[in-house]
């Protein structure tokens, strides 16, 4: 199998919402998740850290939460037509995120994404314990996850596009042919092959054409 690969976040990316903080906004804790979130964007926490005092702000939430997020997420613009067209060229989509599997499962099989990884959240008798379960998909995960599918389909890394916005994208970014700044951080941008500052994810798919 070969082809080419494109590497999607999540997140502020292929949807328009932070995830977390809808999760937030149902629990009646958004000001401390933002607290959280502001810390870690300050240096003061690293990833794995934030994304544990933001899940634990969500303890007792039941699992019905789940439907009420995913009927408040919107796709982010042109990202039906981006998917479409990587399948059109022969080539695959996948997305990584260091949100979570249970909103992100329904929503990549609606979309058609080839594969997808992101964090699960732990449940007891229905009920949201305040941590996650298995590994944390932090920036390395994120890398990880493009270099291991790239090489389990035979798609050289010449052959791959990464998207993202935020600095927990820039490994996975680094290891990509191409890095896609998608109106995404300036440390983001600095670092990236490309800037695309209009929310239309139609606007990566010119990007096919510059790949080995």
């Amino acid at each position: 199998m070969s082809g080419f690969l494109v590497v999607c976040d999540v997140d502020s990316t292929l949807i328009n919402d932070e995830v977390i903080e809808l999760l937030a906004d149902a629990a009646g804790v958004r000001a401390e998740v933002a607290a959280v979130t502001e810390r870690a964007m300050r240096g003061e926490l690293d990833f794995a850290e934030s994304l544990a005092e933001r899940v634990r702000c969500l303890a007792g939430l039941t699992e019905g939460v789940f439907a009420q997020v995913l009927d408040r997420i919107t796709p982010t613009p042109g990202v039906e037509k981006l998917i479409e067209a990587v399948h059109s060229a022969g080539g695959r989509i996948i997305a990584v995120s260091g949100g979570f599997h249970e909103i992100l499962d329904p929503l990549a099989a609606r979309l058609g994404l080839d594969w997808w990884t992101a964090n699960r959240l732990e449940r007891i008798n229905g009920m949201l314990t305040g941590r996650t379960q298995g590994p944390v998909i932090d920036a390395h995960a994120k890398a990880d996850a493009l270099r291991g599918y790239a090489a389990d389909n035979d798609i050289p890394l010449e052959s791959t596009i990464a998207v993202g916005d935020g600095a927990n994208d820039l490994a996975m970014m680094r290891a990509a042919a191409i890095s896609v700044a998608f109106c995404a951080k300036p440390v983001v941008i600095e670092h990236a092959t490309v800037s695309i500052t209009e929310r239309d994810l139609t606007r990566v798919i010119p990007l096919f054409g510059r790949l080995s």
